[in-house]
């Protein structure tokens, strides 16, 4: 799977590239935060039609639509040349809608062929460099495409994009993978389907609670998230540009948390190393909150970088595990979908309990919940293992 990787590492490039550059390219035609803060979140909408997204992802061959998808958007994105002038944004913005559909299905596709190629001893290892490869650009992207907006404005940007994808598309075309065409039900329903992997999701046991676990640590990133400026500048004193820093060294933070991954799961189920996560991510934030010294910013700073990943290598690595195999890429969706719309409305919440609440107050109370839901999660992990031996005594 070295071809996949190198897959992921270069679409990976450009699409934190140009997720970094569409904001800043709204605002400096339109003049508008608002119109920047909605570029965001046309790229994040789809994500809540993921569940009937994903269904795309069981209905055919994974490979090949990876292919196509990768295609369409290196087609999709020389569009952007034309977006020179104010009157054109919305083009922008549907564009990145459509970058945002095609994420959808292009996670569930890969989380699907992942599962069927790879043994499933090895999942955790391979989520884990997928995760490295995928942070690491985040370490470079966003340099390449600052430097290129400032020089020769956002066209380059696209184009470089659009590069990245057609160099993906033929990465997976040169995979070497022998896929079986998915069966075909009698009576072919989009909504059933969808409705079917929900479903699976609803009725694992093993499922749920990483689950929603993971829901409830993005839900607190969130708000972390919106509090970061709070924190640079009440607690820190620096200018707003020093949350780069911070995140910057997240960053490194989650590198280190992808090449730990494998050695981990071989060790842990999935549960733990979620409930760990948590536990780092949320102690880490509340530290940051409540102690305003540049070296114990940094510090939480990096193991937020660490934990946080956890949680979300966990849940993905146990959805391509416990799916069947012919229904992981609507399973998958959903699990997405679930775990990261409470992150939009909780940047929202967020932004408003930053205005009337002292940091130092607001993220240490946060972290206390954090780490009682990681103190169940591991609690509830030593009872299945209790069950689990004293079952197989008797």
């Amino acid at each position: 799977m070295r071809w996949y990787l190198t897959g992921v590492v270069v679409s990976g490039f450009g699409t934190t590239a140009m997720w970094l550059v569409s904001g800043v390219w709204v605002k400096s035609l339109t003049g508008s935060d608002s119109l920047a803060a909605l570029a965001a979140f046309a790229l994040w909408a789809p994500v809540l039609l993921g569940p009937l997204l994903g269904t795309l992802a069981d209905r055919v061959r994974r490979r090949p639509l990876l292919v196509v998808l990768n295609l369409a958007m290196a087609g999709l994105l020389p569009l952007l040349l034309w977006v020179e002038s104010a009157d054109r944004v919305w083009l922008l913005f549907a564009v990145l809608v459509l970058y945002g559909a095609q994420g959808s299905v292009h996670d569930a596709a890969e989380q699907a062929l992942v599962a069927s190629v790879v043994d499933g001893k090895r999942l955790g290892t391979f989520n884990g460099l997928r995760m490295t490869a995928n942070e690491s650009m985040k370490l470079i992207a966003p340099l390449v495409a600052a430097g290129l907006f400032a020089a020769y404005g956002g066209g380059p940007v696209a184009l470089l994009d659009a590069a990245s994808f057609a160099v993906a598309a033929a990465v997976f075309a040169l995979m070497p993978v022998r896929e079986a065409r998915p069966a075909r039900p009698e009576a072919r329903n989009w909504w059933r389907e969808t409705a079917e992997g929900v479903r699976l999701l609803r009725a694992s046991r093993v499922l749920r609670p990483l689950v929603a676990t993971g829901a409830f640590t993005m839900l607190l990133a969130g708000v972390n998230g919106a509090a970061i400026y709070a924190v640079v500048d009440r607690g820190l004193g620096h200018s707003p540009a020093y949350a780069g820093v911070l995140y910057a060294v997240q960053g490194v933070g989650s590198v280190l948390a992808g090449l730990l991954t494998g050695p981990l799961l071989r060790r842990i189920p999935e549960r733990t190393l979620a409930a760990v996560g948590l536990a780092l991510f949320a102690a880490a934030m509340g530290v940051r909150g409540a102690l305003p010294y540049e070296a114990t910013a940094l510090a939480a700073s990096a193991v937020i970088g660490l934990g946080m990943p956890w949680v979300l290598v966990a849940v993905m690595t146990a959805v391509q595990r416990e799916a069947p195999a012919e229904a992981v890429g609507r399973v998958a969706a959903s699990a997405n979908t679930l775990v990261m719309a409470p992150n939009a409305l909780a940047i929202a919440l967020g932004a408003g309990l930053v205005a009337v609440t002292d940091v130092r107050v607001l993220l240490p109370l946060l972290a206390t919940t954090g780490l009682a839901w990681a103190g169940t999660l591991l609690t509830g992990t030593y009872r299945q293992g209790l069950l689990a031996r004293a079952s197989g005594t008797l």
